[in-house]
């Protein structure tokens, strides 16, 4: 049996999160998940707006610890994850209400999230929101010192990795027929940035 992996971030911006969530995606009724990692968002917004089925996704070496916390939830609006890389062109089929996905544009190659992008075109429905949390550049600058050393520190890890301007993320946004409707500052230094697609 596997373990339940933790993400103390997961649970420390869980509850910021969910409080916009819940106004963003009120009248959705699917999402789709991007990058699901631990699965800890996933069990949480679930259970805390049964109204939507949040289907999950990620790499597949992630799919055994996202099942162990679906299994201890045991929500009935919470899908098992389906295999998705973000830069490829295999995607589900959609239609999706929503997409929601967070930390990942900064772990991703620049070219990954562009193709994350398509991919969310093809999938998203008329009207469907796009919710996308993490940390971000505005104006090519960092906005707080630490996010300049959390960037710093990524691009040791590996050259492609790195906080992307918002500006980038709004044009791929733009290209997708998106247009903003939210840009919230949450704690830690992070954002929710939120699109909404021509109904």
């Amino acid at each position: 049996m596997i373990s339940k992996p933790f993400s103390a971030a997961s649970a420390r911006n869980r509850e910021p999160i969910l409080a916009a969530l819940r106004d963003l995606l009120r009248g959705c009724h699917t999402v789709l998940e991007i990058g699901s990692g631990t699965g800890q968002h996933a069990v949480h917004f679930g259970a805390a707006m049964p109204h939507l089925l949040w289907q999950t996704s990620d790499l597949a070496a992630n799919h055994a610890a996202i099942r162990a916390w679906l299994d201890g939830a045991a929500l009935p609006n919470v899908l098992p994850p389906l295999l998705l890389d973000a830069g490829s062109d295999d995607w589900p089929a959609g239609p999706f209400d929503a997409v929601y996905t967070a930390n990942t544009c900064h772990i991703m190659a620049w070219p990954e999230v562009q193709s994350m992008f398509r991919g969310i075109g093809r999938v998203l429905a008329p009207g469907g929101m796009l919710c996308i949390y993490g940390p971000f550049r505005r104006d090519g600058q960092f906005t707080t010192p630490s996010n300049a050393q959390f960037d710093a520190s990524l691009r040791a890890q590996s050259p492609h990795m790195g906080l992307r301007n918002r500006e980038d993320i709004d044009a791929l946004a733009h290209a997708q027929g998106l247009a903003p409707v939210a840009d919230l500052a949450l704690p830690a230094n992070n954002d929710l940035l939120a699109w909404r697609r021509a109904g």
